[in-house]
């Protein structure tokens, strides 16, 4: 028997979590390293996925399948096809930037204090999420994924809860009931998506007898399996609510504005950079590859649905007056590129909304954790608190600028190139969606710029002459993904390279080809 990689990749972070969890109360910088420790271990392994990861093979790799609950044709079955292996890397590389960046994240609250924050429990939390989200990523079965989407929930709840934002104009007490209404209104909306989407999964066992993807996709495509189609539109619509509340996609979107601005910055990392990436993975894996009539019977509706998110996001992110906030409408913009791209219907869209997925993650990643090294020495997250900064932190202005450039896609930085492909593949077969769409790419300049503007040029104001400039810690965080971000603008090959096939499968999945161009292209 071959070595369970895909099981090794989610299990080492799951019982580094709990052995994070068990450290003693006095060894706060023990449990530090060991999360940092098992977050490399992981990358290590992701690592190992990627290389051993063969484009032209199988669609599902790696592949492993073993009775679980045999009554009820439940398995635990992995596999990994060139999307997910991707999105399994991004998750396993930006979990070690978490963990630094949240170095004294959950630190006593006060020098000298009895009030301690259980620092074992966040990192322990952290690496309980990255378990989560990569065994959703790899989950073949659909029940079994559907466990793992549920359970992420738990952890992400106490990590928004629980260690929230210590930068707070109203005090304490004011900081912790904003904490406790984000956390509980993350719950109940990706609650209200689960349970509708456990309806869909009972209702696909009774269609196809079994919770097996590629089992299912296969009887549908040798005509084994038929379903009506009502049948297969409410199954359709179930899964993807659920999958549209994670994403978050407009009107399911309102808990992520609250999420991120009383989360840490690491933990906003982790909501919108990783958790959130797992809604739209599942739309191409699930609604597309199980429901292609209703998909394509959806796609007008869920294109406006991404339109009005691309505007409406980056609308709201203009008028911001919490930078973290911010970022937060930013990023529902960013998600309607994502979803267009997805339900465009061409192999364009689709790559270059998975290329999206990873870009995004790395672009937000850099944006938001400088944001918070900012936040973090000001005690402030309003904009209007700052003026200057770049004279007294020219290495924290200059990171936060190149984050937010790549935020609003500038040539030669990773995201243009996803969202050019989005746009074009669009356009080919929904021109007036494309054309209305590009207007977010103008309100994005506008939001970054007047932001940068704001609180980096100008007068220094009094309350940031003295701010000290990046830390080595904070650079360790910061340059990687600065040097990912150029390099992916430059040569995103490596990763087009791993995705194109596992989208040309899926185009197969629903039965699509790319519309022929109207002039051919001279020989």
């Amino acid at each position: 028997m071959s070595f369970p990689l895909l099981t090794a990749t989610a299990v080492l972070p799951a019982v580094g979590a709990i052995a994070t969890a068990a450290v003693p109360a006095a060894q706060r910088t023990a449990a530090k390293w060991l999360a940092l420790v098992v977050s490399l271990a992981t990358l290590a392994l992701a690592a190992v996925i990627g290389f051993r990861f063969d484009p032209g093979g199988a669609r599902y790799q790696f592949t492993e399948s073993q009775a679980w609950i045999k009554d009820f044709g439940v398995r635990y079955e992995l596999g990994v096809d060139g999307i997910a292996v991707a999105l399994i890397a991004l998750t396993a590389l930006l979990i070690p930037f978490v963990i630094l960046a949240g170095w004294h994240d959950a630190d006593p609250l006060e020098t000298g204090s009895r009030r301690w924050r259980p620092t074992q429990g966040f990192f322990a939390l952290i690496l309980a999420v990255e378990a989560m989200v990569i065994l959703s990523f790899e989950a073949t079965d659909v029940f079994l994924f559907y466990i793992f989407f549920e359970a992420m929930l738990i952890p992400m709840y106490f990590l928004i809860g629980g260690f929230g934002d210590r930068a707070h104009e109203h005090g304490e007490k004011a900081a912790s009931t904003q904490r406790s209404y984000a956390a509980v209104k993350f719950l109940l909306y990706n609650l209200a998506g689960g349970l509708i989407m456990l309806a869909a999964v009972i209702g696909l066992y009774v269609q196809a007898g079994n919770f097996s993807l590629p089992e299912i996709v296969q009887a549908r495509v040798n005509g084994s399996l038929h379903m009506a189609t009502s049948t297969e539109r409410w199954l359709f619509l179930g899964f993807f609510f659920a999958f549209a509340v994670k994403a978050p996609l407009w009107p399911l979107h309102t808990w992520l504005p609250n999420a991120m601005g009383e989360a840490t910055a690491p933990v906003a990392v982790l909501i919108t950079a990783v958790v959130d990436k797992v809604g739209t993975f599942a739309m191409l894996r699930f609604c597309l590859q199980l429901f292609p009539e209703a998909s394509k019977w959806a796609t007008p509706v869920i294109l406006v649905l991404a339109l009005i998110s691309i505007l409406y996001g980056a609308l709201l992110a203009v008028g911001q007056r919490d930078i973290k906030r911010l970022v937060a409408y930013a990023s529902i913009s960013h998600f309607g590129f994502i979803i267009m791209g997805i339900f465009a219907m061409t192999s364009q869209g689709q790559s270059g909304a998975t290329l999206y997925m990873v870009n995004h993650g790395i672009s937000t990643a850099a944006w938001m954790l400088v944001a918070g090294f900012l936040i973090s020495r000001r005690g402030s997250r309003l904009i209007a608190g700052y003026g200057g900064v770049q004279k007294v932190a020219p290495v924290l202005a200059g990171t936060f600028l190149i984050g937010g450039l790549a935020t609003l896609s500038l040539p030669g930085l990773a995201p243009f190139v996803s969202e050019f492909l989005v746009l074009v593949g669009t356009f080919t077969r929904h021109p007036a969606i494309g054309i209305i769409a590009t207007f977010g790419i103008v309100l994005a300049a506008l939001y970054t710029l007047v932001l940068y503007q704001r609180t980096m040029t100008g007068p220094v104001k009094a309350e940031v002459a003295a701010m000290p400039d990046l830390r080595v810690r904070e650079l360790v965080v910061v340059v990687p993904l600065i040097a990912l971000l150029i390099f992916l603008g430059v040569y995103p090959k490596p990763v087009t390279d791993m995705i194109n096939p596992a989208v040309q499968h899926t185009m197969s999945d629903v039965h699509q080809t790319d519309p022929k161009p109207e002039v051919e292209a001279a020989k």
